[in-house]
C-alpha cells in the first residue's frame, strides 16, 4: 500500500463510473451552462474539444470531452524526433508457432516511463486503427521535470504488476497500485511519477476503437465488471505558463517531442461522452466512404462554402480541438474564416493528424471572442474542403521535402502567440 503521504484526499478523488457522462470543475462556475463554445469561456479560459470517435459515431458508441483550460493544446512548437533512439517501441514482429514463455522482466532504474516501455508483441497497424500492440514497462525513476506523453496510435490498458505510481492526466490525478488497472485514452496527456520507487507492469494498447464493458447476456445483469467498478479523477489544475515543457507523441510506434511554455495539465473543468454552438463540421459533409463501422468513414468530402452564422453567446470559428480523425484540408478560392493572414493561401492545403491540436490562430481568436455577435455572412467568395479520414495519414517524401512547400513555422504562426486570460474568481 502507498504511503499516506502519497494519497492525500485534496489530489485522489474521484467519480464512479464507466463511458458515463460525467463533469468535474475545480473552480465553481468553470464549465459552462447550456453551451460547450461559448463567445467567451468562464474565467478567461479557452474551450477545446478532445473527440475519440468521429462526430458522425452513433450517439451510445460516441466519446468525446469538452475541456476548459488556461491554453489550448495547439500551443507548442513542431514536432521532432525524441531520444537518441525515436523508434524505441517500434520493435519488428516476428509471427513464430512456438510456445514462449518469459521469466520476470528486470527493472532499470536509470529509466522512466518514457524509455522504460518495451513492446513484445501484437499484430495489426496504428496507421490504419487495427489491431493491438502489447508493451512490458519497468521504470526505476520519474519522468523526466516538465515532460508528459500521449499516445496518438491507440487506447492503453495499464496492469500494475508492482510499484506505485502517481499518474497525472489533462482531467485530473489517479493513484495506480498493484493488482489495479488504469486505461487512458487515445491523446490523454499525462505523466507518471513514482512515490514509492520502480514499478512494473503491462500494457495492452487498443489501435481501433474504445474498450467497453462485455455484455452480459445470460450471465445475467451483476455479473463481470459494472460500471461503478471504475473511477474517473475529477479536475486538478495547474496555472503554469511561464516553465518550459517537453510533450513526448507515440506516434505511429515512434517517438516524436514538441516544446511549450505552459503545462499541459491546466484544465480547469471538463465535461464528456455528452444548439448554440458552433456546428460540427460533419453537418457539411458532400459524399463519404463508409467504414464497416457506422458512423465512421474511411473518408468524408466536406466543403465550407459561403454561409450565414447566428448563433447566441458563440464563439464562431471552429473550436480548438484534438480529433481521432484526420483531416487534409484545402483552399480553392478565397479565405478561410478560421485563419487570418497569408498562411492558408488558394491552392495550399493543411494537415492535422490523428489527435494533432489545431484551431483558429491567435488573431483570430482574439478578434472572435470579442466581436459584436449578429448574423453575419462568413466565407463570401470563399471555397474551403476538407478530406477527413479515420486512419492514421502518412506523408510522402514529396510532400516534406521535394515540393519546397512545406511551411516550416505553422505551428509558431498559428498558436504559440496565444495568450492566457484566466482570472481566477474573487474569494470575497
Amino acid at each position: 500500500m502507498p504511503s499516506t503521504q502519497f494519497q492525500t484526499p485534496e489530489k485522489y478523488t474521484y467519480i464512479n463510473g464507466f463511458a458515463s457522462f460525467h463533469e468535474s470543475e475545480a473552480i465553481q462556475g468553470a464549465l459552462p451552462i447550456g453551451a460547450n463554445s461559448p463567445q467567451k469561456a468562464p474565467y478567461g479560459l479557452y474551450a477545446e474539444k478532445l473527440s475519440g470517435t468521429a462526430f458522425t459515431a452513433p450517439r451510445h458508441e460516441n466519446q468525446q470531452a469538452w475541456l476548459y483550460r488556461v491554453l489550448p493544446s495547439a500551443a507548442h512548437s513542431s514536432f521532432e524526433p525524441y531520444g537518441a533512439h525515436p523508434e524505441v517501441a517500434n520493435a519488428k514482429l516476428s509471427q513464430i508457432p512456438n510456445q514462449m514463455r518469459w521469466d520476470p522482466f528486470d527493472i532499470d532504474a536509470t529509466v522512466d516511463w518514457v524509455s522504460g516501455l518495451r513492446k513484445v508483441a501484437g499484430a495489426g497497424d496504428p496507421t490504419m486503427k487495427t489491431g493491438v500492440g502489447i508493451y512490458i514497462y519497468a521504470a526505476g525513476c520519474n519522468m523526466a521535470p516538465n515532460t508528459a506523453m500521449y499516445s496518438s496510435d491507440g487506447e492503453m490498458l495499464i496492469v500494475a504488476q508492482h510499484g506505485v505510481m502517481d499518474v497525472t492526466t489533462e482531467f485530473g490525478s489517479i493513484l495506480v497500485r498493484p493488482k489495479e488497472i488504469l486505461v487512458i485514452p487515445r491523446g490523454v496527456k499525462y505523466r507518471v511519477d513514482l512515490p514509492e520507487g520502480p514499478v512494473r507492469g503491462y500494457i495492452l494498447e487498443l489501435y481501433q476503437e474504445h474498450f467497453v464493458l462485455p455484455e452480459l447476456g445470460p450471465i445475467g445483469s451483476n455479473c463481470l465488471a459494472n460500471p461503478r467498478d471504475f473511477q474517473i479523477p475529477v479536475a486538478r489544475f495547474d496555472e503554469d505558463t511561464g516553465s518550459k515543457w517537453t510533450i513526448v507523441n507515440k506516434f505511429n510506434e515512434q517517438l516524436f517531442a514538441a516544446q511549450q511554455n505552459h503545462t499541459p495539465f491546466d484544465v480547469v473543468a471538463w465535461h464528456g461522452n455528452i444548439s448554440f454552438d458552433h456546428p460540427d463540421p460533419s453537418i457539411y459533409t458532400v459524399l463519404t466512404g463508409p467504414s464497416n463501422k457506422p458512423g465512421t468513414a474511411v473518408a468524408d468530402f466536406v466543403i465550407f462554402p459561403p454561409r450565414w452564422l447566428v448563433q447566441e453567446d458563440t464563439f464562431r470559428p471552429p473550436w480548438y480541438h484534438r480529433n481521432t480523425m484526420s483531416e487534409f484540408m484545402g483552399l480553392v478560392c478565397g479565405e478561410y474564416d478560421a485563419k487570418s493572414g497569408s498562411g492558408f493561401q488558394a491552392a495550399g492545403a493543411s494537415l492535422h493528424n490523428v489527435m494533432a491540436a489545431h484551431g483558429p490562430d491567435a488573431a483570430t481568436f482574439e478578434k472572435a471572442s470579442n466581436a459584436e455577435l449578429k448574423p453575419q455572412k462568413v466565407g463570401e467568395g470563399s471555397l474551403a474542403f476538407m478530406f477527413e479520414s479515420s486512419l492514421m495519414l502518412g506523408v510522402t517524401d514529396w510532400g516534406l521535402k521535394t515540393s519546397q512547400k512545406l511551411q516550416p513555422h505553422y505551428n509558431d504562426e498559428s498558436w504559440m502567440e496565444l495568450k492566457p486570460h484566466f482570472k481566477r474568481p474573487s474569494r470575497d
